[in-house]
């Protein structure tokens, strides 16, 4: 994504109001898409909207992928995702309007009891293309390591990884342990003692595994805030390209005082309190294959 396109997007997001807009019916929203965004802050967001508004938001998962197109189709009111729209992957995607909420980061993560606490780069990058095998090579035990990957490229963590770790979109990981979604990804973590998979760290948190240092930099809210943990980026909320008035008011809150207060409390970083990690982001889609 280009300069051009990511300052339409940072306007689009402060000027909901001038876009002409279709009526949501009834008194309800639905929203559906990134798994980790729905864990990390939305069922406490939609609780607090409700109180408020008296507008009841029914929340469903699907994935980052989901969330992007049944909003640009009008399946769901509002889609929540971890990544960029890809139109390069299906066209409808160029018709996705993101709104950025939150600062998510991508965490390693391990069985609780796992000894070892990092992991570099190159370690990282060594696992999944299978040159690493067994944590004895990392200061672990003797076992081999379960690698647990989302299935397909363009999830949220899976497209993430790509781009971060490997600036390759179609990178292949080696690895027999694929699930459909991030939830599956994570509780492997809570039961296999040799498992170890990315997730965001936003959802991480509320799951009873290790969280491993990056380069010695462990995913703290100030780590992720400051931008010296390496690995962040943005949660976005999807509309179509004309949202209803509800829809608008919602997207609204969720960025207002109030709102940021709740995802605060949920030990994730609103996306306006860190307006410096929007210069110093790699752009998703910038230097990747």
């Amino acid at each position: 994504m280009n300069v051009r396109r990511f300052s339409l997007l940072f306007i689009l997001f402060f000027g909901l109001m001038i876009t002409p807009f279709a009526q949501t019916k009834g008194n309800s929203l639905l929203w559906a898409g990134c798994g980790i965004t729905k864990k990390a802050f939305m069922k406490e967001l939609a609780s607090a909207y409700t109180k408020k508004t008296g507008v009841q938001i029914k929340l469903e998962g699907g994935g980052a992928t989901r969330g992007i197109r049944d909003a640009v189709a009008g399946k769901v009111d509002i889609g929540g995702t971890c990544r960029m729209s890809l139109p390069s992957a299906q066209k409808s995607e160029l018709y996705a309007t993101l709104y950025p909420v939150a600062w998510d980061a991508l965490a390693i993560i391990a069985y609780p009891s796992n000894p070892v606490n990092n992991l570099s780069m190159q370690q990282i990058r060594a696992i999944y293309t299978g040159k690493i095998t067994n944590w004895k090579q990392l200061g672990g035990r003797d076992a081999e390591i379960h690698l647990y990957i989302r299935r397909g490229k363009i999830s949220g963590v899976g497209y993430a990884i790509r781009q971060y770790i490997f600036k390759d979109s179609g990178m292949e990981f080696k690895s027999s342990h694929v699930v459909r979604s991030s939830g599956p990804l994570e509780k492997a973590c809570e039961k296999d003692p040799d498992a170890v998979a990315i997730t965001g760290v936003s959802s991480a948190r509320k799951r009873r595994v290790k969280i491993l240092k990056f380069d010695g930099k462990s995913p703290t809210y100030e780590n992720v805030k400051n931008g010296s943990y390496g690995l962040y980026r943005p949660l976005y909320l999807v509309t179509s390209p004309r949202p209803s008035r509800l829809v608008q008011d919602f997207i609204k809150f969720a960025s207002s005082r109030a709102g940021r207060k709740i995802i605060r409390a949920n030990n994730t970083v609103p996306y306006l309190d860190a307006p410096k990690l929007m210069a110093k982001m790699l752009i998703y889609g910038f230097d990747v294959k």
